[in-house]
């Protein structure tokens, strides 16, 4: 496996491509001022130490090293050993509405955006369980399988969004039939869903669904978003209207989720502004049974920074032995072939 230490500093090879274009420019602006000097033709007569080549090589040379050196301060390196982990825990899948009524503002900051914020510290604060994640609308997906990766969860985390999804709408049904099939074949493993949204849902597939889940033994808790009187939705600044002019409101469906969550032998919270519910229900999934889960881990990585560092000097060394004009000492050598 290959990864850079300090990932950010990678940021300054953005620094790269703007020193070429000054150095183009002074370079512009340099034959402009020889050519209001005199004729550049008569000018090469008389300057025939001059050598543009070298000029230009050197400045390669220059800009090479100093990506080389950027790249090794980025601290480059290759997993050596694999270590096999092994603990007890559960598997938990995530179920989160992505649907454009999550951007209701009933939950400050609204309600997407407090769920996205919940769910990055849930897995921060996990250490043995492993965790998937399926976003649905009017279609759900898969958007993380099964892993025991907590640094990509938290990446999937901060890019939950109503864009994920094409199709617009709240099919619960389908969410939680997709998310009963993410899970993995592991025996005696204590399996959880936690299904997160506003319960805006129009199908009657949803308490089924849930009904077939806790027969394959999967529990489903379930985190109501939002509150039983509304918000309007406001999408890209503006608030949807429906057909007659009015503002969209849209409400909590408690009696819906309180139903799915009965089904799937879990339990219901509403989320507020001073308490999501996600550590409450970790509490309750902690009790389930638990399994023995195993995950590969690169243990020990080699840095390789050493031989960019070793390519860099010996460019800069390079630089310093050529100069940027012929030396009538050393013309008869004819080193560079001149």
């Amino acid at each position: 496996m290959f990864r850079f230490a300090n990932l950010s500093l990678l940021w300054l090879l953005a620094v790269v491509p703007v020193l070429v274009a000054l150095l183009v420019v002074v370079r512009i602006m340099r034959r402009r001022s020889l050519v209001r000097f005199g004729n550049p033709a008569l000018l090469k007569e008389l300057m025939p130490e001059v050598a543009e080549w070298r000029v230009r090589l050197k400045t390669s040379l220059q800009i090479t090293a100093l990506v080389l050196l950027i790249l090794a301060a980025a601290r480059p390196q290759f997993g050596s050993k694999l270590r096999e982990e092994r603990a007890r825990g559960v598997e938990m899948m995530l179920v989160v509405d992505v649907s454009n009524s999550m951007l209701a503002e009933d939950l400050a900051p609204n309600r997407l955006d407090r769920t996205r914020y919940a769910i990055d510290r849930l897995f921060a604060s996990l250490s043995q369980e492993r965790v998937g994640m399926v976003v649905f609308a009017g279609e759900a997906k898969v958007q993380l399988p099964i892993t025991s990766d907590y640094r990509m969860a938290r990446s999937f985390a901060k890019r939950l969004s109503p864009d994920l999804v094409a199709v617009q709408g709240t099919d619960l049904a389908e969410a939680l039939s997709l998310a009963t099939l993410s899970f993995s074949d592991r025996e005696h493993t204590g399996r959880a869903m936690i299904l997160i949204t506003d319960g805006e849902a129009h199908d009657e597939g949803a308490v089924e669904a849930a009904r077939r889940a806790a027969e394959q033994g999967i529990h489903i808790f379930v985190i109501g978003i939002g509150t039983p009187e509304g918000a309007p939705v406001r999408v890209g600044g503006e608030f949807i209207r429906d057909e007659s002019g009015e503002m969209v409101v849209t409400k909590l469906n408690e009696k819906l989720l309180q139903e799915v969550a009965e089904a799937g032998k879990g339990g219901y919270i509403r989320a507020t502004n001073a308490a999501f519910g996600l550590d409450e229900i970790v509490r309750e999934i902690e009790k389930l049974e638990q399994g023995e889960l195993s995950a590969l881990r690169f243990e020990e990585y080699n840095e390789q920074f050493v031989w960019l560092v070793a390519l860099a000097l010996a460019l800069l060394l390079l630089d310093t032995l050529i100069l940027g004009r012929r030396n009538p000492a050393l013309r008869r050598f004819n080193i560079f072939g001149e």
